[in-house]
Protein backbone atom coordinates (compact mmCIF):
# COMPACT_ATOMS: atom_id res chain seq x y z
CA UNK A 1 0.00 0.00 0.00
CA UNK A 2 2.44 2.86 -1.25
CA UNK A 3 1.48 6.63 -0.60
CA UNK A 4 2.17 9.24 -3.09
CA UNK A 5 5.93 10.25 -2.85
CA UNK A 6 6.82 13.57 -4.33
CA UNK A 7 10.28 12.77 -5.28
CA UNK A 8 11.94 9.57 -6.01
CA UNK A 9 15.16 10.40 -4.23
CA UNK A 10 15.81 11.34 -0.41
CA UNK A 11 18.41 13.18 1.58
CA UNK A 12 20.68 10.88 3.48
CA UNK A 13 23.56 11.08 5.50
CA UNK A 14 25.70 7.98 5.02
CA UNK A 15 29.22 6.64 6.17
CA UNK A 16 30.84 4.78 2.80
CA UNK A 17 34.06 3.33 4.37
CA UNK A 18 35.30 2.33 7.90
CA UNK A 19 36.02 5.36 9.69
CA UNK A 20 34.70 7.67 7.00
CA UNK A 21 32.98 10.71 6.87
CA UNK A 22 29.67 11.62 6.83
CA UNK A 23 28.73 12.41 3.31
CA UNK A 24 25.14 14.17 2.71
CA UNK A 25 24.24 13.33 -0.50
CA UNK A 26 20.80 11.71 -2.92
CA UNK A 27 19.99 8.39 -2.54
CA UNK A 28 16.90 6.45 -4.21
CA UNK A 29 14.14 6.02 -1.80
CA UNK A 30 14.24 2.70 -0.68
CA UNK A 31 10.61 0.65 -1.00
CA UNK A 32 9.47 -2.12 1.83
CA UNK A 33 9.65 -6.12 0.93
CA UNK A 34 7.64 -8.62 2.38
CA UNK A 35 7.18 -8.20 6.32
CA UNK A 36 8.68 -4.11 6.12
CA UNK A 37 7.19 -0.80 6.27
CA UNK A 38 8.64 2.22 5.14
CA UNK A 39 9.09 5.27 7.34
CA UNK A 40 8.63 9.14 6.49
CA UNK A 41 11.40 10.33 9.34
CA UNK A 42 10.03 13.00 11.48
CA UNK A 43 13.22 13.03 13.91
CA UNK A 44 16.28 10.69 15.13
CA UNK A 45 18.67 10.48 17.73
CA UNK A 46 22.34 10.56 17.75
CA UNK A 47 23.50 7.93 19.76
CA UNK A 48 26.87 7.03 21.17
CA UNK A 49 26.72 3.67 19.57
CA UNK A 50 26.27 4.98 16.08
CA UNK A 51 30.49 5.43 16.69
CA UNK A 52 30.62 1.58 16.67
CA UNK A 53 28.73 2.19 12.65
CA UNK A 54 31.03 4.98 11.88
CA UNK A 55 34.30 3.47 12.87
CA UNK A 56 33.52 0.28 12.01
CA UNK A 57 33.79 -1.18 15.50
CA UNK A 58 31.08 -3.59 15.40
CA UNK A 59 31.66 -6.57 13.10
CA UNK A 60 30.39 -7.17 10.41
CA UNK A 61 29.25 -3.74 8.95
CA UNK A 62 28.60 -3.31 5.41
CA UNK A 63 29.12 -0.28 3.60
CA UNK A 64 28.21 2.57 2.23
CA UNK A 65 26.13 2.22 5.52
CA UNK A 66 23.12 5.06 6.54
CA UNK A 67 23.62 5.34 10.79
CA UNK A 68 20.78 6.46 13.34
CA UNK A 69 18.77 3.94 15.49
CA UNK A 70 16.25 6.58 17.36
CA UNK A 71 14.21 6.75 14.68
CA UNK A 72 10.49 8.82 14.59
CA UNK A 73 7.94 9.46 12.04
CA UNK A 74 4.86 7.79 10.54
CA UNK A 75 4.77 5.00 8.18
CA UNK A 76 4.52 6.05 4.62
CA UNK A 77 4.75 2.83 2.75
CA UNK A 78 3.85 -1.35 3.75
CA UNK A 79 4.99 -4.38 2.32
CA UNK A 80 2.89 -7.48 1.45
CA UNK A 81 1.80 -9.46 4.89
CA UNK A 82 2.18 -6.62 6.89
CA UNK A 83 -1.16 -6.23 9.15
CA UNK A 84 -0.53 -3.97 12.27
CA UNK A 85 0.76 -1.03 10.76
CA UNK A 86 -1.04 1.49 8.52
CA UNK A 87 -0.07 4.17 6.48
CA UNK A 88 0.30 7.37 8.36
CA UNK A 89 0.73 5.76 11.53
CA UNK A 90 3.36 7.63 14.25
CA UNK A 91 5.63 4.74 14.88
CA UNK A 92 9.22 4.54 15.74
CA UNK A 93 12.43 2.22 15.25
CA UNK A 94 15.28 1.74 18.36
CA UNK A 95 18.25 -0.43 18.44
CA UNK A 96 16.30 -3.45 17.89
CA UNK A 97 15.98 -4.32 14.22
CA UNK A 98 14.20 -7.75 14.26
CA UNK A 99 14.05 -11.16 15.00
CA UNK A 100 13.93 -14.53 13.49
CA UNK A 101 11.29 -15.94 15.45
CA UNK A 102 12.30 -19.24 15.14
CA UNK A 103 15.86 -19.41 17.19
CA UNK A 104 15.54 -21.00 21.03
CA UNK A 105 15.44 -17.35 22.37
CA UNK A 106 12.61 -16.23 20.06
CA UNK A 107 10.30 -19.48 20.66
CA UNK A 108 10.26 -18.43 24.24
CA UNK A 109 9.84 -15.23 23.85
CA UNK A 110 12.74 -13.62 24.85
CA UNK A 111 13.20 -11.53 21.29
CA UNK A 112 16.14 -9.34 22.59
CA UNK A 113 18.25 -12.14 22.56
CA UNK A 114 17.46 -13.62 19.40
CA UNK A 115 20.28 -15.74 17.92
CA UNK A 116 19.93 -13.97 14.38
CA UNK A 117 18.97 -10.02 16.02
CA UNK A 118 19.10 -7.38 13.05
CA UNK A 119 20.44 -4.03 14.92
CA UNK A 120 19.06 -0.90 13.45
CA UNK A 121 22.02 0.67 10.91
CA UNK A 122 24.25 -2.07 11.88
CA UNK A 123 22.26 -4.85 9.39
CA UNK A 124 20.42 -2.47 7.53
CA UNK A 125 20.41 1.54 6.79
CA UNK A 126 19.14 3.63 9.44
CA UNK A 127 17.36 7.14 10.38
CA UNK A 128 19.72 9.68 9.44
CA UNK A 129 17.67 10.20 6.22
CA UNK A 130 14.29 10.94 5.21
CA UNK A 131 13.10 8.03 4.62
CA UNK A 132 13.91 4.04 6.27
CA UNK A 133 12.62 0.60 5.64
CA UNK A 134 12.55 -1.74 8.61
CA UNK A 135 11.01 -5.25 9.90
CA UNK A 136 7.41 -4.81 10.76
CA UNK A 137 8.16 -6.28 14.04
CA UNK A 138 10.65 -3.29 14.61
CA UNK A 139 8.26 -0.85 14.81
CA UNK A 140 6.88 0.82 17.79
CA UNK A 141 3.42 2.92 18.01
CA UNK A 142 4.30 6.56 19.32
CA UNK A 143 1.38 8.08 21.13
CA UNK A 144 -0.02 11.12 20.42
CA UNK A 145 1.37 13.84 22.79
CA UNK A 146 4.83 13.47 22.43
CA UNK A 147 6.57 15.08 19.68
CA UNK A 148 8.61 12.97 17.30
CA UNK A 149 12.19 15.24 18.62
CA UNK A 150 10.83 13.83 21.94
CA UNK A 151 10.21 10.43 21.16
CA UNK A 152 13.32 9.79 19.07
CA UNK A 153 15.62 9.48 21.81
CA UNK A 154 13.22 7.55 23.99
CA UNK A 155 13.64 4.80 21.13
CA UNK A 156 16.95 3.88 22.73
CA UNK A 157 18.15 5.62 25.84
CA UNK A 158 15.03 5.99 27.14
CA UNK A 159 13.94 2.18 27.10
CA UNK A 160 17.21 1.11 28.16
CA UNK A 161 17.23 2.92 31.69
CA UNK A 162 12.91 1.82 31.54
CA UNK A 163 13.48 -1.39 30.72
CA UNK A 164 16.72 -2.11 33.38
CA UNK A 165 15.47 -0.14 36.46
CA UNK A 166 11.78 -1.99 35.92
CA UNK A 167 13.27 -5.45 35.57
CA UNK A 168 16.12 -4.78 38.49
CA UNK A 169 14.42 -5.77 41.06
CA UNK A 170 13.50 -3.08 42.95
CA UNK A 171 10.22 -2.00 44.23
CA UNK A 172 8.98 1.13 45.11
CA UNK A 173 10.47 3.04 47.70
CA UNK A 174 14.06 1.21 47.34
CA UNK A 175 16.86 3.46 47.06
CA UNK A 176 18.52 3.46 43.37
CA UNK A 177 21.24 4.80 42.88
CA UNK A 178 22.26 6.77 39.20
CA UNK A 179 25.64 6.89 37.85
CA UNK A 180 26.22 9.59 35.63
CA UNK A 181 24.05 12.44 34.30
CA UNK A 182 24.13 13.02 30.98
CA UNK A 183 22.42 11.06 27.55
CA UNK A 184 21.16 8.03 29.16
CA UNK A 185 21.34 9.41 32.80
CA UNK A 186 19.23 12.39 32.61
CA UNK A 187 16.34 10.07 31.61
CA UNK A 188 17.14 7.09 34.23
CA UNK A 189 16.61 10.04 36.78
CA UNK A 190 13.33 11.01 35.41
CA UNK A 191 12.55 7.64 35.18
CA UNK A 192 13.49 6.07 38.80
CA UNK A 193 11.65 9.07 40.06
CA UNK A 194 8.46 8.27 38.49
CA UNK A 195 8.68 4.54 39.66
CA UNK A 196 8.62 5.72 42.89
CA UNK A 197 12.33 5.03 44.01
CA UNK A 198 14.33 6.94 46.36
CA UNK A 199 16.71 8.46 43.41
CA UNK A 200 20.20 9.46 44.25
CA UNK A 201 22.23 11.03 41.54
CA UNK A 202 26.11 10.18 41.18
CA UNK A 203 27.94 12.91 39.16
CA UNK A 204 31.45 14.31 39.01
CA UNK A 205 31.71 17.94 40.52
CA UNK A 206 28.68 20.31 42.71
CA UNK A 207 27.92 22.07 39.67
CA UNK A 208 25.49 19.31 38.14
CA UNK A 209 23.78 19.26 41.86
CA UNK A 210 21.00 21.43 40.45
CA UNK A 211 20.16 20.02 37.53
CA UNK A 212 19.80 16.71 38.93
CA UNK A 213 17.29 17.29 41.32
CA UNK A 214 15.69 19.50 38.67
CA UNK A 215 15.31 15.75 37.37
CA UNK A 216 13.82 14.15 40.47
CA UNK A 217 16.98 13.47 42.55
CA UNK A 218 16.18 13.26 45.90
CA UNK A 219 19.67 13.58 46.72
CA UNK A 220 23.42 13.96 45.21
CA UNK A 221 26.51 12.79 45.73
CA UNK A 222 29.26 14.30 44.38
CA UNK A 223 32.06 11.45 42.73
CA UNK A 224 35.24 13.54 43.01
CA UNK A 225 34.97 13.87 46.75
CA UNK A 226 37.24 10.95 48.32
CA UNK A 227 34.61 9.57 50.49
CA UNK A 228 31.26 9.22 47.91
CA UNK A 229 30.88 5.50 47.96
CA UNK A 230 30.81 6.23 52.36
CA UNK A 231 28.23 9.13 51.98
CA UNK A 232 26.03 6.61 49.63
CA UNK A 233 26.53 3.68 52.30
CA UNK A 234 25.67 6.15 55.25
CA UNK A 235 22.23 6.31 53.74
CA UNK A 236 22.04 2.73 53.80
CA UNK A 237 23.56 1.56 50.26
CA UNK A 238 21.75 1.15 47.23
CA UNK A 239 19.22 -0.98 46.30
CA UNK A 240 20.22 -0.78 42.66
CA UNK A 241 22.85 1.33 41.26
CA UNK A 242 22.17 1.96 37.67
CA UNK A 243 25.42 2.72 35.62
CA UNK A 244 24.84 4.86 32.78
CA UNK A 245 28.80 6.66 32.12
CA UNK A 246 31.21 4.03 30.26
CA UNK A 247 33.65 4.77 32.99
CA UNK A 248 35.36 1.67 34.41
CA UNK A 249 37.02 2.64 37.52
CA UNK A 250 33.77 4.26 38.53
CA UNK A 251 31.52 1.52 37.88
CA UNK A 252 33.81 -0.62 39.58
CA UNK A 253 33.72 1.92 42.65
CA UNK A 254 29.97 2.18 42.86
CA UNK A 255 29.69 -1.83 43.71
CA UNK A 256 30.77 -1.20 47.21
CA UNK A 257 28.03 1.32 47.80
CA UNK A 258 25.50 -1.06 47.03
CA UNK A 259 23.60 -2.35 49.97
CA UNK A 260 22.68 -5.81 51.02
CA UNK A 261 21.10 -7.71 48.31
CA UNK A 262 22.28 -4.83 46.26
CA UNK A 263 22.49 -5.04 42.35
CA UNK A 264 24.53 -3.30 39.77
CA UNK A 265 23.05 -2.89 36.39
CA UNK A 266 25.08 -1.32 33.75
CA UNK A 267 23.79 0.36 30.51
CA UNK A 268 26.94 1.77 29.42
CA UNK A 269 29.67 -0.55 28.53
CA UNK A 270 33.16 0.43 29.09
CA UNK A 271 36.12 -0.10 26.89
CA UNK A 272 38.03 -1.24 30.35
CA UNK A 273 37.96 -4.50 32.53
CA UNK A 274 35.65 -3.97 35.64
CA UNK A 275 37.81 -5.00 38.97
CA UNK A 276 36.04 -5.48 42.31
CA UNK A 277 36.24 -7.08 45.28
CA UNK A 278 33.91 -10.47 45.07
CA UNK A 279 34.37 -11.28 48.34
CA UNK A 280 33.08 -8.63 49.78
CA UNK A 281 30.09 -9.31 47.32
CA UNK A 282 29.54 -12.73 48.71
CA UNK A 283 29.22 -11.28 51.99
CA UNK A 284 26.49 -8.93 51.25
CA UNK A 285 25.06 -11.28 48.60
CA UNK A 286 25.10 -8.44 46.00
CA UNK A 287 24.81 -9.37 42.26
CA UNK A 288 26.28 -7.84 38.96
CA UNK A 289 24.11 -7.53 35.77
CA UNK A 290 23.71 -5.68 32.51
CA UNK A 291 20.98 -4.50 29.93
CA UNK A 292 20.62 -3.99 26.82
CA UNK A 293 17.57 -1.88 25.52
CA UNK A 294 14.41 -3.78 24.92
CA UNK A 295 12.08 -5.00 21.66
CA UNK A 296 8.87 -2.66 20.73
CA UNK A 297 7.06 -3.29 23.11
CA UNK A 298 9.32 -2.02 25.38
CA UNK A 299 9.67 0.88 23.77
CA UNK A 300 6.08 1.24 23.85
CA UNK A 301 5.60 0.76 27.27
CA UNK A 302 8.49 3.56 27.74
CA UNK A 303 6.87 5.82 25.90
CA UNK A 304 3.59 5.58 27.53
CA UNK A 305 4.90 6.08 30.56
CA UNK A 306 7.13 8.55 29.61
CA UNK A 307 3.69 10.60 28.58
CA UNK A 308 1.85 9.79 31.19
CA UNK A 309 4.48 11.14 34.05
CA UNK A 310 6.13 13.59 32.03
CA UNK A 311 9.83 12.66 31.54
CA UNK A 312 11.12 14.57 28.78
CA UNK A 313 14.17 14.25 26.83
CA UNK A 314 16.30 17.34 26.92
CA UNK A 315 17.55 18.08 23.59
CA UNK A 316 19.40 19.87 20.57
CA UNK A 317 18.58 20.02 17.62
CA UNK A 318 20.02 19.59 14.17
CA UNK A 319 19.33 19.80 10.68
CA UNK A 320 20.05 16.12 9.14
CA UNK A 321 22.64 18.23 6.97
CA UNK A 322 24.33 18.76 10.16
CA UNK A 323 24.69 15.33 11.13
CA UNK A 324 28.76 15.42 11.27
CA UNK A 325 28.33 18.54 13.66
CA UNK A 326 25.68 17.01 15.77
CA UNK A 327 27.88 13.50 16.22
CA UNK A 328 31.15 15.26 16.96
CA UNK A 329 29.69 17.40 19.56
CA UNK A 330 27.95 14.46 21.02
CA UNK A 331 31.22 12.90 20.87
CA UNK A 332 32.73 15.19 22.89
CA UNK A 333 30.13 15.51 25.45
CA UNK A 334 29.18 19.04 24.52
CA UNK A 335 25.86 17.58 24.18
CA UNK A 336 22.62 18.76 26.65
CA UNK A 337 21.62 15.63 26.72
CA UNK A 338 20.99 14.14 23.32
CA UNK A 339 21.29 15.19 20.11
CA UNK A 340 18.60 14.92 17.52
CA UNK A 341 18.53 15.29 13.66
CA UNK A 342 14.91 16.83 12.10
CA UNK A 343 13.46 16.54 9.19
Amino acid sequence: MPTQTMTKTMKAVQVSQKGGAFEVLDKEIPHPKAGQVRIRVEACGVCHSDALVKFGIWPGIDYPRIPGHEIAGRIDEIGSGVRQWIPGQRVGVGWHGGHCFTCDACRRGDFILCQFEKITAFHFDGGYAEYVVAPAEAVAAIPDGLSAEQAAPLMCAGVTVFNALRNAGARSGDRVAIQGIGGLGHLAIQYANRMGFETIAIGRGQDKESMARQLGAHEYIDSTQKEWIAVLLKRGGARVALATAPDAASIATLIGGLGNNGKLVMVAAPGEALTFNATAMIAKRQSLAAWSSGVATDSEDALRFALRTGIHPIIEKFPLAQAGEAFDKMMAGKVRFRAVLVN
